[in-house]
């Protein structure tokens, strides 16, 4: 389960990128209710997404020629600074060094071995996301990766990440929990071959984030209406739940699940 006490190495964070803000508000506010609260000169513009006044999301403009719409996960760092020479140690790189966000926190950018980007954030008087495991809210993370044993390495060096196989109908899935936490409850995501999913694959190696929602097939007739598209359609995962992976309107993927009772998630 993603702990709103954000352990070290958990996620508690998500942002997304987008050309138009404003078109993405309109997308996220008829699917979730999302509610945008904006940055102001001193952050860049970068916004808030609250639900029922609580931050579910960050937003900011990202033009067209910088990077493409995108959203991503940030993790639990006591210390940003050091994260980032881990991440080099390890075999990874920084898509930005880590920099003081206002009396915020602290944050930087990093691909891991394979190239998927990820963030990580150093608390200040920003803790993380103010609400998780709730419909609308952030509940599980998933990366795409072409070698699962060589991220979960790579995963380990940097925040200590724990791994724990359980098996499916057609195959395993490889979970993953902070450092030192034991059982279940304490996964927050998991890891899973990037071929094995044609869609997921076309985008190479990603973080993909999932949001609960109370009704998987009528999200995903929303986000249709809405412009966005179902790359995955909705599919029953058993003791797990029902998920599906949308597109918004400018591309950004994202995932919803409407979980099973007592599932993983």
């Amino acid at each position: 389960m993603l702990d709103p006490a954000f352990e070290t190495g958990a996620p508690n964070w998500t942002d997304l990128g987008t050309p138009d803000v404003d078109a993405a508000t309109d997308f996220y506010h008829g699917l979730f209710g999302w509610e945008l609260v904006p940055g102001g000169p001193e952050t860049g513009g970068y916004g808030m997404y609250q639900l029922r006044g609580r931050t579910v999301a960050g937003v900011m403009a990202v033009p067209e020629d910088q990077g493409k719409p995108a959203w991503s996960v940030y993790f639990q760092t006591p210390d940003a600074d050091a994260t980032a020479r881990t991440v080099q140690q390890a075999g990874g790189t920084a898509a930005f060094p880590p920099v003081d966000v206002l009396e915020y926190g602290r944050m930087g950018g990093f691909t891991d071995n394979s190239g998927a980007y990820f963030g990580v954030w150093q608390p200040g008087t920003n803790t993380g996301l103010g609400m998780t495991m709730e419909p609308g809210a952030l509940i599980w993370s998933e990366l795409y990766t072409p070698d699962v044993p060589a991220a979960a390495a790579f995963f380990e060096t940097v925040f200590g990440w724990q791994t724990e196989s359980m098996d499916f109908p057609g195959g395993s899935y490889t979970m993953v929990r902070p450092a030192g936490s034991k059982g279940a409850d304490s996964t927050f995501g998991g890891l899973v071959p990037l071929d094995s999913v044609p869609s997921e694959a076309a985008a190479g190696p990603h973080w993909l984030p999932y949001f609960a929602v109370e009704d998987c097939d009528t999200v995903v007739a929303d986000a249709e209406r809405l412009g966005g598209t179902a790359t995955q359609p909705a599919t029953d995962i058993p003791e797990v739940g029902r998920i599906a992976v949308l597109a918004d309107p400018a591309g950004a993927a994202f995932a919803v699940i409407k979980p099973a009772p007592m599932g993983r998630s």
